[in-house]
């Protein structure tokens, strides 16, 4: 390989090492959804599976323990991954009319 695509390499490499040292070193959030009695309970898997990125079984467990707890835990990871995901849920249950709160 030339020098110079070797240096891109270890330079692509070192940000992705230093991404990860980071993301390890960044402290983890809950996330935990409430239950509501006005979001669909076909909304909120769909909203877990997309966003939250869970398995359908995953999904549709949290949503029945929400849905007769009215609190579950969906996730734990990054505060800035759990902020972002949040976010964008909240932001989809909100173009749709929806109170889902996480």
């Amino acid at each position: 390989m030339p020098k110079i695509l070797q240096q891109i390499a270890d330079a692509d490499t070192a940000q992705e090492l230093e991404k990860k040292l980071e993301d390890a070193l960044e402290p983890n959030c809950r996330v935990f959804i409430h239950n509501d009695d006005v979001t669909p309970y076909e909304f909120v898997i769909n909203i877990l599976q997309r966003i939250f990125q869970l398995a359908p079984h995953e999904a549709e467990y949290v949503t029945f323990i929400a849905h007769t707890s009215g609190v579950a835990h969906v996730a734990t990871l990054p505060c800035p991954e759990a902020h972002k995901r949040v976010g964008k849920a909240h932001f989809a249950a909100s173009l749709d009319g929806y109170p889902l709160m996480f």
